[in-house]
């Protein structure tokens, strides 16, 4: 599972699409935690912390299907469960400088052009649920 940190206008559409997929997930283990599967995955630990991780997953989804209609796509929106959560979730720039090199691996194989465009940027902006602050790589995140 890969919620990333990284604003998703910065997606391909291989990015826009799983993240869209493994976002539902996400929901439904956040709607239901004795459902098996992904139930202890570290990433949902920062939805978890939140004082309503359900509208908190619910607005990070909300931003994907914003920029998948940005861009014509169709994902269906009242798949959201519940959104508003009205606090934003810290996310370290260490954290965000990973995600944006490991994002960036994957579009220099499947969207040269794309990763043509986006290599020379520094820090991308985050997702609208996240705010950046100083610090390093998360505890949870699993350096490859």
């Amino acid at each position: 599972m890969r919620l990333w940190s990284v604003h998703p206008q910065h997606y391909d559409r291989q990015a826009l699409t799983a993240c869209w997929r493994e976002g539902l997930l996400a929901q439904a283990v956040i709607a239901d935690p004795t459902r098996r599967g992904y139930a202890h995955h570290p990433q949902l630990q920062r939805f978890r912390e939140t004082r309503d991780p359900l509208a908190a997953i619910g607005d990070y989804l909300a931003a994907v299907v914003d920029e998948a209609d940005a861009r014509g796509y169709r994902f269906a929106r009242e798949k959201i469960l519940k959104t508003g959560l009205a606090e934003r979730i810290p996310v370290a720039r260490g954290q965000l400088e990973y995600e944006w090199g490991h994002l960036l691996r994957k579009m220099e194989v499947r969207t040269p052009d794309l990763w043509e465009r986006c290599r020379a940027v520094p820090l991308p902006a985050p997702h609208p649920l996240f705010t950046v602050v100083d610090g390093p790589i998360a505890d949870w995140e699993r350096v490859g």
